[in-house]
């Protein structure tokens, strides 16, 4: 953003600025192969998870600062496949902004349409903005119930390394928790957390890898911080209707879990 630019203070209502992006074959090869995943299993079109951090960057030029912001609850609805190279068109707001013990929790929509009006895919999200005079106290408001109850039942499938500089390299911009080990640690984290939308990755290249889906609905939950330097596993429970995963920590617990319905 221009420096002339100030940050507003988020408020149910606020309209983001229309613009329109794409996904180019150049970015998403390099973002992926940059964390281990081999770009290929997409093919021709975009990775779903990329619409995460898209949407939040459509916040961020519109003058809404992600800095220190934690995501909780995501939910990715694909009508069909985005194509790299297409042109969509951007429309997002903040639907509601809810105080918590530790701060505020912010919902946001955004669509992405096609260049004949069509929706292609909707990114909804709930984010803590935390208050740092209340870095102390706990409580972001109602959580949803786990998705997995026994972890250690479900498939396991590849598991990545991070490190401190595939993690920066992935999220360099916008909200340092991400790359710099200060900011992480003034917001209460040991250590840089990876950035929701890259851990997805991991749990989508592995249903690409099996098939390729036209129309899906992704409800994700964002349950620990996986920090910069775990190793994680892509584990699956395939008894359970509709698909449940799950992005599995060193020790055994849930970073992130996602439900996946299908058409």
């Amino acid at each position: 953003m221009a420096e002339s630019t100030e940050w507003v203070d988020p408020y149910a209502g606020f309209e983001y600025t229309a613009e329109t992006i794409s996904v180019t074959p150049a970015y998403q090869s390099e973002k992926l192969s940059g964390i281990g995943i081999e770009p290929s299993v997409f093919g021709h079109v975009v990775d779903p998870s990329f619409f995460i951090g898209i949407a939040i960057n459509s916040g961020i030029r519109s003058g809404i600062t992600a800095e220190g912001n934690v995501n909780m609850v995501q939910q990715l609805v694909q009508h069909r496949p985005a194509l790299l190279d297409e042109d969509l068109t951007v429309s997002g707001r903040i639907a509601d902004v809810r105080r918590v013990p530790r701060g505020r929790t912010l919902h946001s929509e955004v669509m992405f349409y096609d260049q004949t009006g069509e929706p292609v895919i909707e990114a909804n999200r709930v984010s803590l903005k935390p208050d740092p005079d209340k870095s102390n106290r706990r409580g972001a408001g109602e959580r949803p119930a786990p998705l997995v109850n026994d972890p250690s039942s479900m498939l396991p499938g590849p598991s990545f390394q991070l490190t401190p500089e595939n993690v920066a390299g992935y999220s360099s911009e916008g909200n340092s928790i991400h790359y710099e080990e200060e900011a992480a640690r003034k917001a209460g984290f040991r250590a840089p957390l990876i950035g929701g939308g890259m851990g997805v990755h991991f749990l989508l290249a592995h249903i690409w890898a099996q098939e390729t889906p036209k129309r899906l609905r992704l409800s994700i939950y964002f349950r620990r911080p996986v920090f910069w330097d775990e190793t994680v596993t892509v584990s699956q429970d395939l008894q359970q209707s509709p698909t449940i995963m799950a992005l599995l920590k060193p020790d055994g617990k849930v970073g992130t879990e996602l439900s996946i319905e299908r058409g």
